[in-house]
């Protein structure tokens, strides 16, 4: 998969995009992650991004015009191109999937107030948000949405297995799990664990994600 994203700041994704999984799946050529600098497709001296609202407020908002040519630029017949936003629709690990579809995905992140209008309404394919606050910006929303889609790539994780069964896998939460030893300090694993029934063992883990999910995130249940 190809990502490129478009920022203000590329230097906030040199730490967390160069370590881990996603640094070995950009190494192992599954992951072609390139981040760009927006002012480098401005055309002042000042390199300008943003400018005052029409009809007044506060904050500036990010201009058209170094938007478009970026876009332009680096998008081709299968990229698809998605503005982070707090205005977007809410981040979750169903969209990951559908996005891990994609062959390519252009992050263009926001800061300021925002985005003009006519980038909004002309040049995205969807727009997302990765919940329900306030950042400084959008780099840290774009740094998310790789990661969470680059482990669901084939090959990332080395076992495609552990991507299809974790949290929000199946709509539920993880259910809780137990290494060695088989007791610590009075506390010991479920006998179930222990007791070599995998059909008991797949049953009560069952039981547990929805016994979590509805203590913790009953919203996850409709």
């Amino acid at each position: 998969m190809k990502i490129d994203v478009l920022t203000l700041f590329p230097a906030m994704f040199a730490g967390p995009l160069d370590e881990s999984i996603i640094m070995r799946a950009r190494k192992s050529g599954l992951l072609d992650l390139k981040i760009h600098q927006l002012r480098d497709w401005t055309h002042d001296r000042h390199k300008t991004v943003d400018d005052r609202p029409f009809g007044g407020g506060p904050g500036m908002l990010l201009k058209p015009e170094p938007i478009f040519e970026a876009v332009e630029s680096l998008r081709r017949a299968e990229t698809k191109v998605i503005l982070l936003s707090p205005s977007g629709r809410k981040f979750d690990q169903s969209i990951a999937r559908e996005l891990a579809q994609e062959k390519e995905l252009l992050l263009v992140t926001g800061h300021y107030e925002g985005f003009d209008e006519r980038v909004r309404a002309t040049l995205a394919d969807d727009e997302l948000s990765i919940g329900d606050y306030v950042l400084t910006n959008g780099a840290l929303p774009a740094m998310v949405v790789i990661d969470a889609v680059a482990r669901l790539l084939p090959g990332v994780l080395g076992d495609d297995e552990s991507s299809r069964d974790e949290s929000f896998s199946h709509g539920l939460l993880e259910y809780p799990q137990w290494t060695r030893p088989a007791e610590f300090r009075g506390l010991k694993v479920p006998d179930v664990l222990v007791s070599g029934n995998h059909a008991e063992i797949e049953k009560w883990r069952r039981e547990q994600s929805q016994s979590r999910t509805k203590e913790q995130r009953p919203d996850l249940l409709g």
